[in-house]
């Protein structure tokens, strides 16, 4: 049996299938409604309905009460990990569950490890997607060229 198409609240218009905005955020919009990209309106129905990234479970607990942690990327595109028992009440518009939330940007800590490469400090890098790696403090990125400067020492953490 056909799964029944999502209706808009706004006018009980079936929702167009997902698409992709040039930023990378996820909609889905009524039928009877379509953006012009030139006037920069909505013509016909306005209803938007935006759609979360997707939720990774992480081999982690939450530090406050210890259920697991999951990764999730935000419409906007903004990563976080944040405790699997959060959530969301849409009738009381209040937040349920453990408020536990870390947000990820890249992130650097100088570890007391020489490099085995050239004997420089190491230094714990954390990526915006939640991945570790030891590396040299020497290693960076030329922009201009495009290419890695300085120590190539890089070893992958395993996520426990």
């Amino acid at each position: 049996m056909p799964k029944e198409p999502e209706l808009c609240p706004l006018c009980n218009s079936p929702l167009n299938d997902p698409e992709e905005t040039p930023s990378g955020k996820k909609l889905q919009r009524c039928s009877k409604g379509k953006w012009n990209g030139e006037t920069h309106q909505v013509e016909g129905c306005a209803y938007v309905k935006w759609i979360n990234g997707e939720v990774k479970p992480l081999k982690e607990n939450c530090p406050k009460c210890g259920a697991p942690l999951v990764l999730q990327t935000t419409r906007t595109g903004k990563k976080l990990k944040k405790c699997s028992t959060s959530g969301w009440d849409k009738e009381q518009r209040v937040a349920t569950g453990c408020d536990y939330v870390e947000w990820i940007d890249n992130a650097t800590q100088p570890l007391d490890e020489e490099c085995p490469t050239c004997g420089a400090k190491l230094v714990l890098f954390t990526t915006k997607s939640g991945k570790k790696m030891k590396k040299c403090s020497t290693a960076g990125w030329d922009r201009e060229f495009r290419q890695p400067t300085g120590c190539p020492y890089i070893q992958w953490l395993d996520e426990k």
